[in-house]
């Protein structure tokens, strides 16, 4: 459709819609570029699916990790993006990320003293031993924060559906100390670290956010400091295109109102995925991940797929996700499962009681294997020496699951192998031989069927009072099944985008004036996950890209 200046209800030279951690940069970006930005957000709260993340951003060579001497020859990690992601994306995107990637956190530095970050020293890359890979990690988070700092938006930030206790906070760095406090003196001092922490937060009354709300609520900071506005409950309708098929601006809905927004330079999308649409993920996902277990935003529902698709945009990785099991909790929230898939007396296995993958592997693989081989349901089996010494699910160590995770059949226990088999319906043999199997692994140190604890990212979580720090002998009962299934954090399907983040009409030729970031865009990382980031560090970035694109655009 054709559009004249006095259609226009709202002008600015950036309209950005959704306020994760792409559309802040995207509009942080803009502003640094000297170009007026707007960000619209469908929900009532802000920050989408990064404020429930860990907040962790994989960007190598970022100013970060240069401070420290840990910075990278690029060539390094086009070899370790090469490696892991292969030909699935085109090559022009990764050197793009690789390429930028440090320009797009030096400029978030830049804007504002909000942002700042430290590193994950130790939290491998989630490949390291492929060419590039660096067995002690490239991720950074953002440092703690008081919300108070927020004012009036503190409440409307969006909150966690796993909050931690009595003000408890902890960043990433500090959970695998924590998590074995039961086993290490490293441990040990972290409790007493984090009921200080409690304590602290009670004397101070101090609102300390870590991981992504931390990011999310420092990057609110900065959009308030530098006067870029947000508006929330604003989901963006439609898209306004000049004669020539360019887009010039969008229609957003606002109290009830169609208003449209003139967009000089361009219109940056960054609406997240489509993992909370029962439709969609029927359509597109394969068997075993259509359900709807998702630690996603509950506003992200594929607004931004079907609005390009709508005006012509190609799609790609639409049967993908970033991956991750998970646990139902009898009240319907989901619990992503990291460390606890590192226990090291236990095993995860099948329908048929036998093991099918490296229980440690990165999560987005673990997956790939449970989906391409059918497996399923899945269970994690434990003994009594698993239960006293390590947490599951937030349940400390030698506490008992709750009679609601029994009544519910999230938890099945037995005092023999061969009663818990009954119970949850795998045959008895398979499951005392697959225990006593892995137990004779765990005498001898070593996984020979999969490999366990082989890599630096396994043993990250692992226990390192062993000599596998990933697996130990089962031991006596009683035994526990836990009911893992086939979770997401998102969806990795979207908009195909090219180098600058432009979106991509089926065809391969640029809708103009049209950009994607994050989730709403075909995953840079194809169907992989190179660390503890992967998803938030490309939605950074692009975002970035987008206005460095934009900005040279004529209005």
């Amino acid at each position: 459709m054709t559009s004249i200046a006095q259609d226009w209800d709202h002008e600015v030279d950036v309209l950005v819609a959704g306020s994760g951690a792409g559309g802040m940069t995207t509009a942080l970006a803009a502003n640094d570029a000297g170009l007026s930005a707007l960000v619209v957000e469908k929900a009532e709260v802000y920050g989408g699916s990064t404020a429930l993340s860990g907040g962790g951003i994989w960007v190598p060579d970022n100013p970060t990790l240069r401070r420290l001497g840990r910075g990278d020859d690029v060539e390094d990690v086009r070899r370790y993006l090469a490696a892991v992601v292969g030909d699935r994306v085109p090559r022009e995107r990764l050197d793009a990320y690789a390429e930028h990637g440090p320009a797009a956190m030096e400029m978030l530095e830049r804007v504002s003293r909000h942002m700042r970050f430290s590193w994950c020293p130790g939290y491998s890359d989630y490949h390291p031993l492929l060419p590039g890979g660096r067995p002690l990690g490239r991720t950074i988070e953002p440092w703690p924060v008081d919300t108070r700092k927020l004012g009036e938006d503190e409440k409307l930030l969006r909150a966690s559906d796993n909050p931690a206790p009595m003000g408890l906070w902890m960043t990433a760095a500090d959970v695998p100390k924590m998590i074995l406090f039961k086993r290490t003196w490293t441990g040990k001092r972290m409790l007493l670290v984090a009921a200080w922490r409690v304590l602290s937060t009670l004397v101070t009354r101090r609102h300390v956010a870590t991981l992504g709300q931390a990011l999310i609520a420092r990057m609110r900071l900065t959009l308030k400091e530098l006067d870029v506005p947000l508006w929330l409950r604003t989901p963006i309708v439609d898209l306004v295109l000049d004669e020539d098929g360019a887009v010039a601006g969008a229609i957003v809905e606002r109290d009830g109102q169609r208003v449209r927004v003139r967009a000089r330079k361009g219109v940056v999308l960054a609406t997240g995925g489509f993992e909370r649409d029962v439709a969609m993920r029927k359509q597109y996902l394969p068997e075993g991940g259509k359900a709807v277990i998702t630690a996603g935003a509950s506003s992200n529902v594929g607004d931004g797929q079907r609005l390009g698709e709508r005006h012509g945009a190609g799609l790609d990785l639409m049967d993908d996700a970033w991956w991750m099991p998970s646990i139902v909790r009898p009240n319907g929230t989901v619990f992503p499962l990291v460390s606890e898939r590192c226990i090291p007396p236990m095993v995860i296995v099948n329908q048929h009681g036998v093991r099918f993958t490296n229980e440690s592997a990165p999560y987005v693989n673990f997956v790939h294997d449970q989906l391409e081989g059918g497996h399923g349901p899945i269970y994690e089996i434990f003994g009594a020496k698993a239960k006293a010494r390590y947490q599951f699910g937030g349940v400390l160590p030698g506490q008992p699951f709750r009679g609601s995770w029994y009544k519910s059949k999230l938890v099945t226990s037995a005092d023999t192998l061969a009663e818990l088999a009954e119970k949850i319906q795998v045959p008895p043999s398979a499951l005392e031989a697959t225990v006593a199997r892995f137990n004779r692994f765990a005498h001898n140190g070593h996984d020979e069927d999969f490999g366990r604890g082989n890599s630096p990212y396994d043993r990250y979580y692992g226990d390192p009072t062993l000599p596998n720090p990933n697996i130990d002998e089962i031991g006596p009962g009683p035994y526990y099944a836990i009911r893992l299934e086939a979770g997401d954090l998102g969806t990795k399907g979207g908009l195909t985008c090219d180098e600058h983040g432009q979106v991509l009409r089926a065809d391969g030729s640029a809708l103009g004036g049209l950009y994607a970031t994050g989730n709403v865009s075909a995953s840079v990382m194809g169907n992989e996950y190179p660390g503890a980031g992967g998803t938030i560090g490309p939605a950074i970035v692009f975002g970035y890209l987008a206005i460095q694109h934009a900005k040279d655009r004529k209005a």
